[in-house]
């Protein structure tokens, strides 16, 4: 039975502390609507997205006036396009995304993500063209997300994706120069991408989900801090673990609440809950002041990694037992731009792209949303990426990059997207060139771990 205490914890964590359903998600296989004449795909895309997705955002708002939960994005993750557009060819993908567009638009929804290609072990038809159609596909749309996903544990890392992937985000920068760069913004590079994920901008419906499928998304990062401030310095670190745990519980059991409501009003097959601690801008909702709770200075400086460590795998250990399918990314989100205390820690200098980079190794996805000088060359972007892609291959663990090149700014200088996107600075960024290394191409073979058959 559910007492007193508990609704008004629940009250209070909704009201004081930022907690929210980030999105609700829901997935849609668009294999059935694969078609030679890319006009036909393009109309039987948006019949089947549009059908689908008619009631998500109406019944999404109805639970939050039932339950008081406030859901903050309601999204479409489809099939990777690159899939359709292989069947297109000598055809722009690019219609795709207008599609997608458009159905963005006519459901209501805030993204829509799965204009993406899987290139991890090679390219199949499809992939080459979809994947140097993104910037123009991102500078053309609003809604739409894209992502690559250029290694795995199983495959190794494709340097030649790795290699195209830097001057794709270079261009998506220099396409919506006027836009803050937002194109960059709505565009991951993955590595062991979940087929789950309803975050964007990575989200995307893998080819061994079902047809449709609603997946959930939590956020508490400021009823994990709250919950610690009350603790005190002297309590030990397995204190500090276990509370996590007990609050993460908590937090996702509200997540899968509204995962079975979603499922069953919209007769939709409930995916998984991904139990995220994603931040905002807004004070007190920092993954970054949860670390600082902990007992550091500032997020960025020695001892951030064992702390983001502890949380992550304490989130995880709590939220498991709160829900029967728990997927996506499921840990801590380090997104610069959207968590005021990075951008903070970023600004002063304490938190850089090297410690950020060692943060990865321990938390949820990776380099996310870091702004990076404008002048920055496309092979240090793939370099980043490649670095990045390699914690996550050896580690057998998801690990991405959300890079912003700041076209025309430096070092220093701001970035700002508004919302949920929030701003940041101009990181800085190492300028020795890996370029030799870079334009090698090949394949980085997979590590010994992966042969677990």
């Amino acid at each position: 039975m559910i007492n007193t205490k508990d609704i008004l914890e629940t009250v209070a964590m909704i009201q004081d502390e930022n907690l929210d359903i980030r999105t609700v998600t829901m997935g849609i296989s668009l294999l059935d609507c694969i078609d030679p004449d890319i006009n036909k795909a393009c109309e039987k895309v948006y019949e089947k997205i549009c059908r689908c997705a008619k009631d998500l955002v109406p019944v999404c708002e109805d639970i939050e006036k039932t339950y008081g939960i406030p859901i903050i994005n309601k999204r479409i993750a489809v099939t990777p396009i690159a899939m359709l557009a292989a069947a297109c060819k000598g055809q722009s993908p690019i219609a795709f995304a207008e599609t997608l567009e458009r159905c963005a638009q006519t459901v209501g929804v805030n993204f829509i993500g799965g204009y993406s290609a899987l290139v991890q072990k090679g390219f199949a038809a499809g992939d080459r063209e979809l994947i140097e159609s993104i910037p123009e596909a991102l500078a053309r749309t609003q809604h739409v997300c894209a992502s690559v996903n250029v290694g795995s544990t199983k495959a190794g890392i494709n340097m030649d994706a790795v290699q195209m992937m830097g001057c794709v985000v270079r261009r998506a920068a220099e396409l919506t120069a006027n836009e803050q760069c937002i194109g960059a913004a709505k565009l991951v590079v993955f590595c062991n991408a979940p087929e789950d994920n309803p975050f964007m901008a990575g989200a995307f419906h893998g080819v061994g989900e079902g047809d449709t499928v609603i997946n959930v998304g939590v956020s508490g990062p400021g009823v994990v801090r709250a919950a610690l401030s009350k603790l005190g310095k002297d309590a030990s670190v397995d204190q500090v673990a276990e509370l996590v745990k007990k609050t993460a519980f908590k937090i996702t059991r509200m997540g899968q609440l509204v995962a079975k409501e979603a499922s069953a009003r919209l007769g939709v097959p409930f995916g998984i809950v991904d139990l995220s601690l994603a931040p905002t801008p807004a004070v007190g909702d920092s993954v970054a002041h949860i670390l600082e709770e902990m007992g550091l200075e500032e997020c960025g400086c020695h001892g951030t990694t064992a702390c983001l460590a502890l949380l992550n795998d304490a989130v995880k250990k709590g939220g498991v037992m709160a829900s029967s399918h728990i997927g996506g990314l499921s840990g801590a989100f380090i997104p610069v731009t959207e968590d005021a205390g990075m951008i903070r820690a970023a600004t002063d200098g304490t938190l850089t792209l090297e410690k950020l980079e060692a943060m990865t190794s321990v938390c949820s996805v990776g380099l996310d949303m870091i702004n990076v000088p404008g002048d920055t060359s496309a092979e240090i972007i793939s370099a980043i990426i490649a670095d990045e892609a390699a914690i996550g291959m050896v580690n057998s663990k998801t690990t991405a990059c959300r890079l912003i090149p700041a076209i025309g700014k430096k070092e220093g200088d701001t970035l700002s997207f508004g919302g949920l996107l929030g701003e940041g600075p101009v990181m800085p960024v190492n300028r020795k060139a890996p370029n030799v290394f870079i334009h090698r191409g090949g394949r980085l073979p997979a590590p010994l771990q992966s042969l677990k058959n």
